[in-house]
């Protein structure tokens, strides 16, 4: 591209159509790999798919690897970037800077090894190996290809001490306990630890302050990435006792291993009656609830498992967000909101210090890794 074309640090310039959308919302990007000159090209190596997105896929193919794989390539060959009709959302990659442009603020420099920290359904992405080398039976997928980022975009060079594999899966939710850890911090004094962090600063969020005993955390889904890194964070932050939800008893056996729960519940997510009940024999009900798993139907009892002027944070793609605050206010629930972004100032070094201070968050992850 000519230095003298104007680009948008959001990359409204990249969308083909419709016109006058974010590249999140539309639907087709352009790819061409020349840049405008505040954009950067990542050599990508390998994509970690949402997991709402994945499991969509599974079940839509009948756990076929090769019409998954086939559907993926499809969906990027169409739209120009990963984003899952069905449930809107796509995932993250990691790769090497291949060119900078000569106006990116983002501080990149080629031979960079990076994980993009922005969805790819808002990321220019063109697959060049036909995914020749991934199964279609797990979320992270081998590829050559090349992304574009913008001038807004954000990238988190990968650590020297972890494989990229493993920087990858934990990048992809490092939203989670950022924002986890942050709630948390409202209901009572940061903890030493949190604030050696240095994540931004938020003004009050008008919450009523808890006894210096902290706040009960309940987190769905709390063996899986998000769940777990949400689990060590909310206790980082100061929670009095933090409750791990799973819906079998292996994952309870996991989490229990682990040992980054107060107490282990069992509860199918999707059944609010028996969700609350099992988070109140675990010293529910919770003042925050935190939503991390990939199944829709959870908002309801998400809501009556957390007491009155407590909050719900939803990190799952699956959540309907009408479902849950028509929900809320069907049970005449008095609670706080929250959807998870995916982004907070520091997430991405906050995510990877939970990981290697908490063993057996690093299992948990290490194990999702080594099976298919």
């Amino acid at each position: 591209m000519s230095d003298d074309r104007v680009s948008s640090p959001v990359g409204l310039h990249r969308v083909v159509s419709p016109a006058g959308v974010l590249p999140q919302a539309a639907e087709r990007l352009d790819t061409r790999p020349q840049l405008w000159p505040d954009e950067v090209r990542i050599r990508a190596e390998r994509l970690n798919l949402d997991a709402a997105s994945f499991r969509q896929l599974e079940r839509a193919h009948d756990a076929d690897g090769d019409r998954v794989r086939a559907a993926v390539l499809g969906i990027v060959a169409e739209r120009g970037k990963m984003q899952n009709p069905e449930t809107g959302s796509g995932g993250m990659l990691v790769g090497t800077v291949e060119e900078v442009g000569p106006a990116s603020p983002l501080g990149l420099a080629v031979g960079d090894r990076v994980a993009t920290l922005v969805s790819l359904t808002l990321t220019p992405l063109v697959i060049e190996d036909g995914l020749e080398r991934w199964d279609g039976r797990s979320e992270q997928v081998p590829c050559d290809g090349y992304a574009i980022l913008f001038g807004r975009s954000i990238a988190a060079v990968l650590p020297d001490d972890l494989p990229p594999e493993l920087s990858l899966s934990v990048l992809d939710v490092c939203g989670a306990p950022a924002l986890t850890a942050r709630v948390v911090g409202q209901y009572v004094r940061p903890a030493p630890g949190f604030e050696a962090r240095k994540l931004a600063p938020q003004p009050a969020s008008g919450l009523a302050p808890r006894p210096a005993s902290g706040p009960v955390v309940a987190v769905l889904g709390g063996a899986g990435k998000s769940g777990s890194l949400s689990l060590a964070a909310a206790k980082d932050a100061g929670a009095r006792t933090t409750v791990g939800v799973v819906p079998t008893q292996a994952e309870a056996d996991l989490l229990t291993q682990a040992g980054i729960a107060d107490a282990v519940a069992v509860a199918d997510a999707r059944d609010p009656v028996a969700l609350a009940a099992a988070v109140e024999r675990s010293g529910g009900p919770a003042d925050v609830t935190v939503v991390c798993v990939d199944v829709p139907g959870c908002e309801g009892g998400a809501v009556l498992a957390t007491a009155d002027g407590g909050t719900v944070v939803f990190f799952s793609m699956a959540t309907s967000f009408s479902a849950a605050a028509l929900g809320a206010e069907g049970l005449a629930a008095d609670v706080t909101m929250l959807v998870g972004n995916g982004y907070a100032p520091g997430h991405a070094d906050y995510a990877l210090s939970l990981l290697r201070e908490h063993a057996g968050v690093r299992a948990l992850f290490e194990r999702r890794l080594d099976t298919p």
